[in-house]
């Protein structure tokens, strides 16, 4: 529990940095030592991608890749017998803690076991299982993940490639249909992969049964693209250049019946299509809900890249003096003690430590769904949810992290040797791959709307509209479990339910989580009220969406922020008493309290918040920097990067203080 006053000084704060990172590292801890372990061998990639041609460096990348497969660290979410691991949290940790090198690398290894490797376990039965895993595993067959296309990326349902059955032949023929229906941006496509999961509209008998995937060759053993099969390089890339995206087009290639990963549909010899899910969007949505990993996978990436950069930051900003202060030594000042400094840097390391508890809490889930635990429908779709929520958070993370830390380090941020080059072009993609972060949020934004009702499958986007308009605001809001929680939380508050602006402790958790689940229920309440109103005024469904989409994806972005401050809260009141819980309490407090003052003019506006609370909990912001400054050090070096990871020579190679 967080200490109640703010009056009295607190004690000052100290962390034990074996313990801290013994914390972070979690149930996975000896996979997460295994790999850092590994990483420093591989430094000497991160200046191998300034200083080679592009083809150079992506031959580089995939020995890289190959090497690291051959340790069994990128396996292990694949089952014992062709190989892996058979623990799908245990990948999920390994891939995080890769993040801490370079990212071509990692998301070369992402591409060939997360996605080819995954789809093909996820979505394949045991005859794709005993033809392809072992040798993928073992980085002896590379293939690639053919879902996206020109004109199609985020409404993969509308995908324009064919595969259309042949009964007489027993094979399904592949076409792409229109310029814009090549698959394109496909990584390990333009160069390595010799096998694609190609994604397309499914034809049998003269009827569509909407997207399937199927196992297409692309190539021979020596290299040479198949016949009916035309690959293209992408090109030179904003970052990442280390993996060779590309485009592919078919031109009526032939496959076999068995191709088809038939997990959830099959096509009998008889020219049959049969599936056990008779409805065509929950299969679909099934079919795309088992390749989640991908998204937990991309979130945790991108809080790796953040640590990386705090710990630079933060350790430059102890050694790197500026500007006298009129202290009688007449010594220039330690960046980090500067007040501003502070603030830019310390609320980035919260949340930064907020998002790591809410991925672990994530990755957690994805095992126990994977693996049996909590098979449910339920547990699934929450699954998904979350997952496109935290990447969401995540992968923003990432992005304001680098800059603002490239920032802090001034003019030596910009050179390459610094890391922030590499950091800003190759994290930048994070926010689109596996998925758009917007229309991330508008999955979670639906799911909120109709509470994951039996017909949420098959609700697109118009469907959600009128689903939320044909019932009462009021149920849709007792749906919501942030609403069941709200009263329970409102009772705690000093004052009751009313008292929403008292002089309750500012550091309290109760009042934190009151805040954030207060913003999460109205901001539902509010787009299912518009919603309601523009089918009532009788406007056509689908600009009553788009008139609504802001305050779709500002609920859904409220909703994902209060189950980041719970994880947070969670895994500190678990905690044993002692300096590290003492000092992760404030971490915690800064996390929350900064995301109240960032939204203050909202809670002002809806009368959750005073003026003078507003300053107040902006003063208590500063004062919680303060007090954690002493320990800042110690706080990026629990995250444990290895250093011949962080090059840096200039920054970090001095004295800290």
């Amino acid at each position: 529990m967080a200490e109640e006053s703010t009056t009295s000084a607190p004690p000052a704060l100290s962390v034990d940095v074996a313990a801290l990172t013994e914390l972070l590292d979690g149930r996975y801890a000896d996979v997460r030592r295994t790999v850092r372990d590994l990483l420093p061998s591989y430094a000497s990639v991160l200046e191998d991608a300034e200083t080679m041609p592009k083809e150079e460096f992506r031959e580089r990348v995939r020995e890289v890749v190959l090497e690291i497969a051959s340790t069994g660290a990128v396996g292990m979410g694949f089952p014992k017998e062709y190989g892996g691991g058979g623990d799908i949290g245990a990948s999920i940790a390994a891939f995080e803690t890769l993040a801490y090198g370079d990212l071509s690398v990692l998301v070369k290894v992402g591409v060939q076991f997360g996605l080819f490797g995954g789809a093909i376990l996820q979505l394949g039965t045991k005859r794709h299982h005993d033809a392809y895993l072992a040798d993928l595993i073992a980085g002896r067959l590379l293939g690639c993940f053919a879902m996206t296309e020109t004109g199609h990326g985020s409404n993969v349902q509308a995908l324009g490639t064919v595969a259309t059955y042949d009964p007489d032949a027993g094979e399904f023929v592949i076409t792409t249909t229109t310029p814009s229906a090549g698959k394109d941006y496909i990584g390990n496509a333009a160069k390595h992969a010799r096998v694609a999961v190609v994604f397309a509209q499914l034809e049998v008998a003269g009827e569509g049964h909407g997207v399937h995937a199927l196992v297409v060759p692309l190539r021979d053993e020596s290299g040479v693209t198949l016949p009916g099969v035309r690959i293209e390089d992408d090109g030179q890339k904003m970052g990442l250049n280390g993996v060779d995206n590309g485009r592919i087009w078919f031109d009526g290639v032939r496959v076999p019946r068995e191709s088809l990963l038939n997990r959830f549909a099959d096509v009998t010899e008889g020219g049959e299509y049969v599936s056990d899910i008779e409805s065509s969007g929950r299969r679909f949505f099934t079919m795309l809900g088992t390749l989640v990993q991908g998204r937990v996978s991309v979130g945790a990436a991108g809080v790796s890249a953040s640590k990386v950069a705090l710990t630079i930051a933060v350790r430059y900003a102890l050694q790197r003096r500026q500007f006298d202060t009129g202290a009688d030594d007449g010594a220039e000042q330690l960046l980090l003690d500067y007040g501003l400094h502070q603030r830019r840097l310390l609320p980035r390391l919260a949340r930064t430590y907020a998002l790591h508890f809410a991925q672990e809490v994530l990755a957690s889930r994805l095992h126990d769904v994977f693996s049996g635990i909590t098979p449910d429908d339920e547990s699934r779709q929450l699954l998904e949810s979350r997952a496109a929520g935290t990447k969401a958070l995540s992968t923003w993370l990432a992005t304001d992290v680098v800059q603002e830390c490239r920032e802090a380090c001034g003019g030596a941020g910009y050179l390459a040797v610094n890391r922030f080059a590499a950091l800003k072009a190759d994290t930048d993609v994070f926010t689109t791959f596996e998925g758009d972060n917007h229309v991330l949020l508008q999955l979670v934004g639906k799911g909120l709307l109709t509470n994951f009702s039996s017909d949420f499958s098959d609700l697109d986007q118009l469907g959600m509209v009128r689903f939320v308009a044909g019932v009462a605001v009021e149920t849709v809001l007792e749906r919501t479990r942030a609403h069941r929680l709200l009263q329970s939380i409102r009772d705690a508050l000093p004052g009751g339910g009313d008292s929403w602006d008292t002089d309750s402790g500012l550091r309290d958790p109760q009042y934190h989580l009151a805040m954030y689940r207060f913003r999460e229920e109205h901001r539902i309440g509010g787009v299912a009220r518009r919603l309601k109103r523009g089918i009532d005024s009788g406007m056509n469904p689908g600009e009553v969406f788009s008139r609504v989409q802001d305050h779709v994806i500002a609920a859904a972005r409220a909703h994902v922020e209060r189950i980041v401050l719970e994880a947070f809260v969670e895994k500190v009141a678990a905690m044993e008493d002692g300096d590290l819980k003492l000092t992760l309490n404030a971490v915690c407090d800064l996390h929350a309290l900064a995301g109240i003052e960032a939204d203050a003019a909202w809670f002002i506006e809806h009368d959750r918040l005073s003026t003078q609370r507003s300053k107040a909990i902006t003063r208590e912001v500063g004062d919680l920097c303060r007090r954690i400054r002493p320990v800042a050090r110690e706080l990026v070096d629990g995250f444990a990067v290895p250093e011949a990871l962080l090059r840096a020579p200039a920054l970090i190679s001095g004295e800290s203080a």
